[in-house]
């Protein structure tokens, strides 16, 4: 039950969370004006703002123009359900659980703003950054000073390699590495950041092998540290725990 509650929570929030990537790098209130048709400024009704059922009982089009509604609504506001709904098989009942909501927030509004504007603004980070103070000092790792190596080590790791590779690697994603070694602590911040930079290989591999991305085109490299540091996040103790019984 609580699993299919945290999901519908999650899909209407997820079409909050859209409107939030999308207005606060534009320095635009998040409450006004009411969400429009970005084609022909239709403003939208309650019912088309129902999460998913709007768009497929319109069937992907706006009731005003009939003009093609971006499928990347649909998409996150399904993500954002179904992480809400995984997130209590992960950390059940606790504390935990609290954080991993939060964590989850944090990173759908990222990735819609990567990947409109290639940044990763300043005020969601600080925003979050207090709740996960917040929530740490309630429900510590263990031990409680992981948060803050790992705090160091992912800023530290990213600083670097954003020095070295000279605009390569943004700023914005520095700070965020910074606030996923909070939460998740130094060894899973080391892990995310290898399954971030491998699932970005690979699939920007893929784009360039299939032209979707032209050689030398900026990718942005938000949805891809969010892959890597929910798994890392949800399954990283056992995929170490798996690493360390191939080797030995």
């Amino acid at each position: 039950m609580l699993t299919f509650i945290l999901f519908v929570y999650g899909l209407f929030l997820g079409s909050f969370f859209n409107v939030v990537g999308l207005r606060i790098p534009l320095k635009q209130s998040i409450v006004t004006p009411r969400s429009a048709c970005p084609n022909c400024g239709h403003q939208l009704t309650p019912f088309e703002l129902i999460p998913v059922l709007s768009y497929l009982f319109q069937k992907g089009k706006c009731r005003g123009c009939q003009s093609q509604i971006s499928p990347i609504y649909l998409t996150f506001e399904l993500l954002t359900g179904i992480l809400f709904a995984l997130a209590p098989t992960v950390f059940g009942l606790s504390g935990e659980l609290i954080v991993a909501l939060t964590f989850i927030s944090m990173f759908m509004i990222i990735i819609v703003s990567d990947i409109h504007y290639m940044i990763i603004p300043d005020k969601i980070l600080l925003w979050f950054a207090g709740i996960f103070l917040l929530e740490r000092f309630m429900w510590p790792l263990t031990p409680w000073w992981d948060s803050l190596i790992g705090t160091v080590t992912g800023f530290l790791l990213l600083l670097i390699i954003a020095v070295v590779s000279k605009g390569g690697m943004g700023f914005g994603d520095v700070k965020l590495y910074a606030l996923i070694g909070l939460v998740i602590g130094f060894k899973l911040v080391l892990l995310s950041f290898f399954l971030s930079t491998f699932y970005g290989t690979v699939i920007g591999g893929l784009a360039l092998l299939l032209r979707v991305v032209k050689k030398r085109q900026p990718i942005p490299f938000g949805p891809f540290i969010a892959a890597g540091t929910f798994t890392a996040y949800f399954w990283g103790t056992e995929l170490i725990d798996l690493y360390i019984k191939f080797l030995y």
